[in-house]
């Protein structure tokens, strides 16, 4: 047999310049129509050890230059300045004007061969990003998709749907809300529903306010509720590291009955009898009165990932479609599996941790799709994507700016406890970071100074979570939405009795006042809970 070949030496200098092709490989360049200027492009979850199909549909973002950077930077040494109520109320049109469409599938025919289809659908995308490049927002575009083919799995949800499931954080719904797909839906005749998820980490009225303000500004949307934790489905209370009081699922996962319920009669006056949901509706009667071990669930196919031709047909052999769109983190893969009653798609916190679409089979007449996320062109500040979880935690390179945004809107020193590490009364981002890190004990590995990073990344995690309840309100407020119908079934949902009335007061810990330690003492473990309820009472100990 022959040999094998003799290794010859590898040098560092040989080795470093491989790790620099590497990475310009994994590393995008978009020169504007000028040809002049570039843009550096990360893939924020890319797999070097992984083969080049697993990073295909890898999340693509621009970079921040140096400069941006040393400037954000600098602007974490200046003071916190808290805002009022009024500058927390986001209107959708104000984050997504006309101009910033998203990249919509260009015309085809069955006479077109792959690669035709491929090369046009190549240079459309490249010249729908010179058009973004060359508009008048281009200085104030945040994060949003870079990647064609994670576009492409969008197309594809898009062409096969009935219905479309826009999945938005109830938290932060104005900036999830693209009126340019809702545009699109309406102008291909389907129909949309917007699901408000995670329902039980806001006020009451909160929810009824965006529901209330979605519907009358967007004709013909539905709009339902759903959280994949109610609280009637939790039991005991516990503490985590950071001391914060938490409740566990009791069981095994099982099907959100009342959300899906909720999700059918909007589908059934959609339909209007052309497709049969009988057995659907059958399976969350039969859910709801099983124990949590005798629940039978679907079955689950997963599709191979094709973005070629499809022909849609409404309502084909009988069969309804839900498409399932949103962007990375928001819960759909959590909805779909709290809709099927057991885990038929992974989750995780990871944004682009769905890397294709996936078709699961509800019942043999209901057939669910799910989109990978995908963060479209928008005007909204990356602060704010970053607490809506479409770019990742660990990857952030200037967390202080985020940092910011909280502080400006919640009292973090006294919700925290954290006393100031230069004994002043001013706070800045920089200097809140010094004192959650002081006190959780968090310190550099060589020198053992204050792990400020690790301090921030913790801090911005505790409000992905919901434990540092931050959220937007719609134009016109919540005022008048404290005694709406509606508020009886959605605290029913957050496990809230009536007499708890007087717990709204949590909006105000938004507004950063010093309300939010004044309260009348704490609150019964029980019946709260909605976190920052708990992380309030928590501070007034």
């Amino acid at each position: 047999m022959p040999q094998a070949r003799r290794k010859t030496p590898f040098s560092g200098k040989a080795k470093k310049q491989q790790l620099q092709s590497k990475k310009q490989n994994k590393t995008l360049l978009m020169p504007t129509s000028s040809g002049n200027t570039s843009f550096d492009v990360v893939s924020v979850n890319y797999q070097p050890n992984r083969r080049a199909q697993s990073n295909r549909y890898t999340l693509k973002f621009y970079r921040e230059s140096d400069e941006e950077l040393k400037m954000k930077k600098e602007e974490a040494l200046k003071a916190l300045e808290p805002v009022s109520e009024a500058e927390m109320e986001i209107d959708p049109s104000n984050y997504f004007p006309p101009e910033l469409s998203f990249p919509q599938r260009p015309p085809w025919d069955f006479n077109m061969s792959p690669a035709q289809l491929d090369a046009q659908e190549q240079k459309y995308f490249r010249e729908y990003i010179q058009s973004l490049q060359n508009s008048r927002h281009w200085k104030d575009i945040s994060y949003f998709e870079l990647n064609l083919e994670t576009w492409r799995q969008l197309w594809r949800v898009l062409e096969m749907c009935d219905i479309l499931l826009l999945i938005v954080d109830v938290r932060y719904a104005g900036a999830m809300f693209p009126p340019s797909l809702y545009e699109y839906i309406r102008k291909v005749d389907k129909d949309m529903i917007l699901v408000l998820n995670k329902i039980d980490l806001v006020p009451a009225p909160a929810v009824a306010a965006w529901k209330k303000y979605l519907t009358e500004r967007y004709p013909g949307l539905k709009v339902v509720y759903f959280t994949s934790c109610p609280g009637y489905n939790l039991v005991g209370s516990g503490t985590d590291k950071a001391g914060l009081q938490v409740r566990r699922r009791k069981g095994r996962l099982r099907m959100c009955a009342e959300g899906a319920t909720k999700l059918l009669d909007a589908c059934k006056e959609i339909v209007e009898g052309k497709v049969d949901l009988s057995a659907w509706e059958k399976k969350i009667q039969d859910e709801s009165d099983l124990d949590f071990d005798e629940a039978e669930v679907g079955e689950t196919i997963v599709e191979k990932p094709d973005t070629s031709y499809y022909n849609h047909e409404k309502y084909k052999n009988g069969v309804l479609t839900v498409g399932c769109v949103g962007t990375p983190n928001v819960g759909k893969s959590s909805l779909m599996n709290a809709i099927m009653g057991k885990k038929v798609v992974s989750v995780s916190r990871t944004p682009g941790h769905t890397k294709h679409f996936q078709t699961i089979f509800l019942t043999s007449q209901v057939r669910l799709c799910d989109c990978p996320g995908l963060v479209f062109p928008s005007l909204v500040p990356r602060a704010i994507q970053v607490l809506m979880g479409s770019y990742p935690i660990a990857q952030l390179r200037e967390p202080y700016t985020t940092i910011r945004y909280i502080g400006e809107r919640i009292n973090l020193p006294s919700l925290l406890r954290i006393q100031h590490p230069d004994n002043d009364d001013t706070w800045s981002p920089r200097d809140v970071c010094d004192g959650w890190a002081k006190q959780r004990g968090y310190l550099t590995a060589k020198a053992a100074r204050l792990d400020t990073y690790r301090a921030a990344n913790s801090l911005l995690r505790m409000a992905l979570d919901g434990k540092l309840c931050l959220w937007l309100r719609p134009p016109g407020g919540i005022e008048n939405f404290k005694s709406c119908e509606e508020l009886k079934y959605i605290k029913w949902v957050q496990a809230q009795s009536q007499s708890d009335s007087q717990t709204e007061s949590v909006s105000d810990t938004e507004t950063g006042s010093e309300s939010q330690t004044e309260g009348s003492g704490e609150s019964d473990e029980e019946e709260h809970t909605a976190i920052a309820n708990k992380f309030a009472a928590l501070s007034n100990e």
